[in-house]
């Protein structure tokens, strides 16, 4: 392994690749070990391998590390990744840490942490990047930073102290919201908890509705009520609506009447259609425009960076009011449609007439079929007065049929398969936990 030093907050998302060149998956955290007298020991790599999964990878399995890249001797165990006890993640727990200088001039707080390779082949850490507390009355600006060596410092926690989460959720801030929830369900309990109330409320709204049940109940009643409120404006009605059913009645109530009236009225809504039915798997925020607009009015709503693709794969089409419950709906325009006319064509003279709507009471399983049937991406809603009431997605109808702990799930398909063998340059599949030459 070539010798070099690392700083871990660099490694996060790094492509990990085998002997040949092939893609493994990405560094998410560093494992490091405490030891008595000396720096922590590195131990290993967490590395998210595809399927949302992540696995260890023994350091002794990496043969080199730089460039923005790790090469390992290609050996990979595939099963999740279980923390032991006494292992402590170099990302998710040591940043954000404070510390005390030896010298006794002050505490820090960690900021990044250096691994570096000894001439025996061990990687350990080696130093400490830390920010001092800014001084002076200026509200502006932060502290000075230095490097310190490990036995320069020691650990400061006081008992109940949360631990500071912002450098975490800075190393994380390129997540897609589904990688941030899984990076987060891998965490310590208090510590995933710690790193929710840090999040601001639009990015902890997404991260939790990708996010199992019980989680997002657990992370809310850490909550105060404002602020669960707050962040429950800030998620899709269909998914607050869900996570408002799972809570007892008189905290769901109490935290609708605490969020804007306009979104708590459409989770409201949602919640009294039964859940297996369009009308409680439904989303209530749709693209709706007038038979008038213009295809090249329809095509600007749909580039909407924040809009899901399934929502942007067409408008619909209503009499006003233009929110729902709508006046009369008239039908859908997929986005491929639009594409294939002029700019000034109205929207209402391209509906497609063999789309029919469901009704909120349609059931889930009939949705499913008609979705699967027509190869739709999503099928509007009416009321029995014909009006809109929301549109229900492709991904609804998975998040209906999966199993409740699909997130979680462990998966049995190991990332890559290949011959078995033992001769270099090989990729050989370990099925135990973390298993063959690997083994801690």
């Amino acid at each position: 392994m070539s010798a070099t030093r690392v700083f871990v907050a660099r490694l996060a998302g790094c492509t990990v690749f085998d002997p040949v060149g092939d893609r493994v998956g990405k560094v998410r955290d560093v494992l490091v070990v405490y030891r008595k007298s000396d720096p922590p020991r590195v131990v290993g790599l967490i590395v998210e391998i595809p399927g949302k999964r992540r696995v260890f990878v023994s350091i002794g399995r990496v043969t080199s590390i730089g460039s923005g890249q790790i090469i390992t001797t290609g050996l990979i165990n595939v099963r999740r990744f279980e923390q032991r006890g006494g292992e402590v993640r170099v990302i998710a727990e040591m940043l954000g840490r404070k510390v005390l200088f030896a010298d006794g001039t002050g505490e820090a707080t960690i900021e990044d942490v250096a691994i570096e390779e000894s001439a025996t082949g061990e990687w350990a850490i080696s130093q400490l990047f830390v920010r001092r507390p800014k001084s002076g009355s200026s509200p502006f600006g932060k502290g000075p930073t230095t490097f310190v060596a490990w036995n320069e410092v020691r650990e400061k926690q006081a008992r109940g102290e949360a631990q500071s989460a912002e450098q975490l959720i800075a190393t994380y801030s390129e997540l897609k919201p589904a990688d941030l929830a899984n990076t987060l369900l891998d965490l310590p309990p208090l510590r995933m908890l710690e790193v929710a109330e840090e999040l601001p409320d639009d990015r902890l709204a997404d991260v939790l509705e990708e996010m199992p049940e019980s989680e997002q109940v657990q992370i809310l009643a850490k909550l105060d009520d404002d602020r669960a409120a707050d962040v429950l404006d800030q998620m899709e009605p269909d998914d607050a609506a869900d996570l408002i059913a799972q809570l007892s009645d008189e905290r769901g109530e109490h935290l609708l009447e605490l969020m804007q009236p306009e979104e708590a009225e459409d989770v409201r809504m949602l919640l009294s259609y039964a859940p297996d039915t369009a009308g409680g798997l439904m989303t209530t925020e749709p693209i709706i425009v007038s038979a008038d607009a213009t295809v090249a009015e329809g095509l600007a709503l749909i580039r909407r960076h924040e809009l899901a693709p399934a929502l942007g794969a067409a408008v619909c089409v209503t009499l006003p009011p233009y929110e729902a419950p709508t006046g009369r709906f008239l039908g859908v325009v997929h986005f491929q449609r639009m594409l294939r006319y002029p700019p000034h064509v109205r929207l209402g003279t391209l509906l497609d007439p063999s789309l029919e709507p469901v009704t909120a009471n349609t059931s889930a399983a009939e949705v499913s079929r008609i979705l699967a049937s027509y190869n739709l991406v999503s099928v509007p809603v009416v009321d029995d007065n014909h009006r809109l009431v929301g549109v229900v997605t492709i991904d609804d109808i998975l998040d209906y049929l999966l199993p409740d702990d699909w997130r979680s799930r462990d998966e049995d398909e190991p990332v890559k398969r290949a011959p078995v063998s033992d001769q270099t340059g090989s990729i050989r599949i370990v099925n135990g936990r973390r298993g063959g030459n690997g083994t801690r």
